[in-house]
């Protein structure tokens, strides 16, 4: 049984990443203190606990990945969350980043694609005080009977942006999704001016494990 003790030296690291994505470029402060208040190690096997607060990706089994602090910042920062939004998630993982969401203070709806991490997340985050609703299923279509959301985010690489997430954000919403192929993508931001007139806006280069389903890859 995985004991989650939170010690001085957790702290010590989490402040020290904190400080790496400062210097990053990472500005907005209420993600930096989301990403301070939630313990990453928590999310880490104990073979890899010790890596929990550098600045990489690790594996967390069933071929996905928790992302790279810098990333997680990054795409939150651009999704510029506040408090009682509506967000849909999609790609539960680890659920670090719906973790991030929760104390940013959204209500958060996150989809996984893949049962078994579906499952071990669905009863973990409770554990560690983090309340969102989850669902097992094709992200790449949304949630149409829960739209429309404030902001939707996606932590998985798309090969091009999926209608049913346009359509399912509500007017003044935002999306940001990772597009490009298998290896590469560009991180857009995509905002619902009104019910015809979107908003696209194209930041830097990522590479995130693919997202599967029917408007994602096969």
């Amino acid at each position: 049984m995985l004991k989650l003790e939170d010690s001085y030296l957790h702290k010590g690291q989490r402040r020290w990443l904190i400080s790496t994505l400062r210097k990053k470029g990472i500005q907005d402060e209420a993600v930096l203190d989301a990403i301070n208040q939630i313990p990453r190690h928590f999310f880490f096997d104990s073979a890899l606990l010790s890596h929990a607060y550098e600045d990489k990706a690790f594996p967390i089994g069933e071929g996905q990945t928790i992302s790279q602090p810098y990333t997680v910042a990054f795409q939150t920062s651009l999704l510029a969350v506040k408090p009682g939004e509506k967000v849909l998630e999609i790609g539960t993982g680890s659920g670090y980043q719906a973790g991030i969401l929760y104390c940013l203070g959204a209500k958060v709806h996150t989809i996984e694609y893949n049962e078994a991490l579906y499952e071990r997340t669905r009863r973990f985050l409770p554990k560690i005080g983090v309340k969102v609703q989850h669902y097992q299923g094709d992200g790449s279509l949304g949630l149409p009977e829960k739209a429309p959301f404030d902001k939707i985010i996606v932590t998985a690489g798309a090969p091009v942006v999926p209608k049913a997430l346009l359509e399912q954000l509500a007017i003044g919403g935002t999306l940001v999704i990772p597009v490009g192929d298998r290896k590469s993508q560009q991180m857009l931001r995509l905002t619902r001016q009104t019910e015809k007139k979107v908003l696209r806006e194209n930041f830097d280069n990522f590479s995130f494990v693919p997202l599967l389903g029917d408007e994602g890859w096969e």
